[in-house]
């Protein structure tokens, strides 16, 4: 994956840690395409692909996971 502005003000921002765990995504779903295709789709078809079918299910389950609370060990 491409690396990233490293700066400590932007790794605070909730907005910035969502756009990074959503391209984490959509690098992965490449990689599980690309392996069923037998080659690289891109990373614009995988983006397409991702958006349209698991997109609203994966922020769906991230906002459950985020309004459960945290377990003490």
């Amino acid at each position: 994956m491409a690396s990233y502005i490293s700066d400590p003000l932007l790794e605070k921002s909730s907005l910035y840690r969502e756009f990074l765990a959503e391209l984490r995504e959509i690098e992965r779903h490449k990689w599980f395409k690309s392996e069923q295709a037998g080659h690289d789709i891109g990373f614009e078809t995988a983006l397409v692909d991702w958006s349209l079918n698991h997109r609203a299910e994966w922020r769906r389950s991230r906002q459950a996971a985020k309004s459960q609370p945290a377990e003490v060990a």
